[in-house]
């Protein structure tokens, strides 16, 4: 089992960003020196706390002082942006890395970030389909692209200002052949977005956000999609998120990871537990979905959802998840 750092990241709202920022690229820092596979650094427009604005922005100050953990966008919001700029930052990322990039992916799911850019009634699912086909057709083809796709608002091409003679009209191709690795990260329990990534070799990212009896649906689903796709599904391909806390003792992890009032993680998951009520996405933290709203406090998340203690205790939580929900990489 590899090990990787997934955040959000996500601060205090009195704290200042170029503090929080500095802060958040020492911890991937660490993690590298540590010999961490990867880190997904997480974006939203309008969350005074959450700091990262732009994932590639905020990755492409680690790349000359990190070494070898791969820097992922977690999440580059497709439907945000047109898919040209993301492709052409996506693969101009990639080479500025030399390979040591993942393009973690989705639609984008704060509605405070919609509503900002005008789109807060649009089909965010919608947009994020249409454009990361776009995205592939643009890494796949040649210049000057003509990409016209049934039913896709995108339309992508350089015909009238082509010259091939002097590059005009040319988009990056990625660095990585044939392109990098494309992870998409995964809340909704049962989700169906699953059976797609199978199908098209995408790698799932389940959420540390569910309860762990949830899990198992997202390797099924992302098995079925490779089945269909002819493939059989490898364990090694499946991230799955948990919150962590390890100190060399069990009071100082109880207290600091679940106990105190002032925690960083009750605040972490006091944040996200509003979040996710306000969509009623908040299944997650249910063990059944008729399940009272007024017993989702913070103890009962906190409880659930962080795994805190000494080296030995983590790890025999690790290993009773995986007897769990399976086998994950």
């Amino acid at each position: 089992m590899r090990l990787g750092l997934f955040m959000m990241p996500l601060h205090p709202l009195h704290r200042e960003p170029a503090v929080t920022l500095q802060e958040d690229r020492e911890t991937i820092i660490l993690a590298d020196q540590l010999g961490f596979h990867d880190a997904f650094v997480g974006e939203h427009l309008t969350d005074k706390a959450e700091n990262v604005t732009n994932s590639f922005i905020f990755l492409a100050t680690l790349i000359d002082a990190t070494k070898t953990i791969k820097l992922a966008t977690g999440t580059s919001n497709l439907s945000q942006s047109h898919p040209t700029l993301i492709a052409a930052h996506a693969a101009m990322f990639d080479h500025l890395s030399r390979g040591r990039f993942i393009f973690g992916v989705s639609p984008g799911a704060l509605a405070s970030d919609a509503e900002a850019l005008g789109m807060l009634n649009e089909d965010r699912n919608k947009l994020f389909a249409e454009a990361i086909d776009v995205i592939l057709q643009i890494w796949e083809r040649d210049p000057p692209y003509e990409i016209d796709l049934p039913g896709n608002r995108f339309k992508v091409t350089t015909a009238k200002t082509f010259v091939a003679d002097i590059g005009k009209g040319v988009m990056y191709k990625p660095y990585q052949k044939p392109r990098p690795e494309i992870v998409g990260t995964v809340v909704a329990p049962f989700s169906k977005g699953v059976i797609a990534m199978g199908e098209r070799d995408f790698h799932p990212l389940s959420a540390n956000f569910l309860l762990p009896h949830w899990l198992p649906s997202h390797w099924a689903n992302y098995a079925e999609g490779k089945r269909r796709a002819g493939q059989a599904a490898s364990s090694a391909d499946w991230r799955v998120a948990r919150t962590l806390f390890v100190a060399d003792d069990d009071k100082v992890a109880e207290r600091y990871g679940k106990s105190d009032p002032h925690s960083p993680y009750r605040f972490y998951w006091r944040q996200l537990r509003l979040k996710l009520m306000i969509p009623k996405r908040h299944i997650v933290f249910k063990t059944h979905e008729a399940q009272d709203d007024a017993e989702l406090t913070d103890d009962y998340v906190v409880e659930r959802l962080v795994i805190s203690g000494t080296v030995n205790k983590v790890v025999d939580e690790i290993l009773k998840l995986r007897e769990q929900v399976g086998d994950f990489g």
